[in-house]
């Protein structure tokens, strides 16, 4: 492509995270946007194990066991003449590090939240990192087709808790069983509360926000309620900013239900008229990459293995932040500077996938990988190196000792260990005096999942033993002395060989500390 053509292709890139508390509805959204794309016939659900029609981009077996997603997704289609990349989050705590380090990858998020609920922990959580990065937030506020709580409640909660602007891009007439519909102040319509199969049914509004010709709801007690609602809304609050929209610091608000695909559309719609295009991303000396630069560039977010268990593979995720990427290019790798040849791509829709020849910067696509990535590489192409900002990572609390459960089967336990930590979920150390593997993990559900992928995945049943909660603390090798380590504080070393102390509480630190006071220790290397 010359410079123009990548100009063009990056500027119809949109690509967004979706992220929220659990079982507010994000991945059934994911699943409504994937069949305006045309990606799927007919949109699944988290939890359908009496129809078998789960959700898509709930590829993995325990997510369609537990109906929860523990992996981010990636899926990607067109629509209106943009080329569009979703990233389902995982919603629960336990697998924060993935979400946080996912969205280190889009452009901008859609937060969804439980209109019964309003703003939950996680959902709070979230959303600080998005502002903390600056990227524009679009809120979908879901399950209008069950009775939740008063808009203006969810509205005040929003700004109040989030600390954030926002403008109500539509609002709903009823909810539950007496749901109407939408009055959809961004578009100037009534859209009309139907059945998923009937279609979107609108109905014009004139100068003064009155329905034009036959009024179907001018009976309707709640009608008359929600144009006072509106009044009130419009006189006292935020005006629509595109520019602090772009800024993150005002969010404009959808209401909908995605169960059954009301709203959605018109969401979607709205969403890829103001959401930025692929930005700049920094590097780790402050600099930037813009994205219609001639090299290409791109870093690893993400490692995911068995997405196809028949072939036993493991898939890098990369965020495209430069240039064009051609399938057999090759290019650098930072951490080693190693040449590598880039021959193996797909491009995804959750589970399935198929050969990508090209991509530019905005994209996401998947690089068939034998062993030489790791999460938070760089790769580019041209003569100057290129190393973007480190991916966060979390010091573990929970730790456990891990052994396989039946020895004979020790090539398949350590293969199926160093794969499912490398994508990051779990952490793994060694114990110093006797090389004994223990896992550390942000969350217990992260443990569960590691033992159900390592006897479905791996064929390797493993025995858990829990040490609880210890505080995990980094010395520097030459200030180490194994003795001391004692009960109270073990002795262990990461996967890169260096040394830690897990302690078994706060006291146990502050009393190490005062017994080798010039001996420093670090939460993080």
């Amino acid at each position: 492509m010359d410079k123009k053509q990548l100009e063009e292709s990056v500027n119809n890139r949109r690509t967004f995270a979706i992220i929220s508390h659990p079982d507010a509805g994000k991945t059934t959204i994911t699943e409504q946007l994937l069949l305006f794309g045309g990606v799927v016939r007919k949109a699944g659900t988290v939890k359908a194990k009496k129809s078998g029609n789960f959700a898509k981009s709930d590829w993995m077996e325990i997510e369609k066991k537990r109906g929860i997603s523990v992996t981010s997704s990636v899926m990607q289609f067109d629509y209106a003449g943009k080329k569009v990349n979703i990233l389902d989050t995982p919603g629960h705590e336990d697998f924060s590090e993935d979400t946080y380090r996912t969205l280190m990858a889009v452009d901008s998020a859609v937060m969804v939240i439980d209109s019964a609920k309003g703003i939950e922990p996680q959902t709070k959580k979230l959303f600080q990192v998005c502002r903390m990065r600056g990227i524009p937030i679009f809120t979908f506020i879901n399950k209008l087709d069950r009775d939740g709580r008063e808009p203006l409640d969810l509205t005040a909660e929003l700004e109040d808790v989030l600390g954030i602007e926002s403008y109500a891009m539509n609002w709903p007439i009823g909810m539950g069983k007496g749901l109407k519909g939408l009055y959809d102040i961004y578009n100037h319509r009534i859209e009309l509360y139907r059945s998923e199969d009937e279609g979107q049914a609108f109905l014009e509004l004139d100068d003064n926000g009155e329905i034009k010709g036959d009024n179907p709801l001018k009976d309707e007690s709640i009608y008359k309620q929600v144009l006072e609602e509106i009044e009130l809304i419009e006189g006292a609050g935020s005006e629509f900013d595109e520019e602090k929209i772009a800024k993150g610091e005002l969010t404009p608000v959808f209401f909908g239900s995605a169960l059954t695909n009301f709203g959605v559309k018109t969401f979607l719609d709205a969403y890829l008229k103001y959401a930025p295009k692929p930005a700049a991303h920094k590097t780790e000396d402050g600099s930037e990459v813009e994205p219609d630069r001639k090299d290409f560039s791109g870093f690893i977010f993400k490692i995911q293995a068995n997405m196809n268990p028949n072939h036993r593979d493991r898939i890098a995720f990369v965020r495209i932040c430069s240039g064009e990427f051609d399938r057999g290019m090759d290019v650098f790798l930072e951490r080693t500077g190693k040449k590598l040849r880039l021959s193996n791509s797909t491009q995804f829709m959750a589970d399935t996938r198929e050969t990508l020849e090209t991509a530019v910067a905005g994209d996401i696509i998947g690089l068939y990988d034998t062993g030489n990535f790791q999460i938070g590489d760089s790769i580019y192409t041209g003569k100057k190196a290129v190393k973007f900002e480190k991916l966060p990572q979390f010091t573990p609390e929970l730790f456990m000792r891990v052994t396989a459960k039946n020895v004979m089967k020790q090539k398949s336990f350590h293969k199926g260990i160093q794969q499912l930590v490398q994508e990051g979920a779990v952490q793994l150390y060694q114990s110093y005096s006797t090389g004994d593997y223990i896992l550390g993990a942000v969350g217990q559900l992260q443990f569960e999942v590691f033992q159900f992928r390592m006897a479905n995945e791996y064929n390797s049943e493993v025995v858990m033993t829990p040490m609880g909660h210890k505080i995990a603390r980094w010395i520097d090798p030459e200030q180490l002395d194994e003795k001391m380590s004692s009960s109270r504080n073990l002795l262990v070393k990461d996967r890169a060989g260096m040394p830690l102390f897990l302690f078994e509480n706060e006291f146990a630190e502050r009393w190490f500390m005062d017994k080798y006071p010039d001996v420093k220790l670090t939460a993080k290397l």
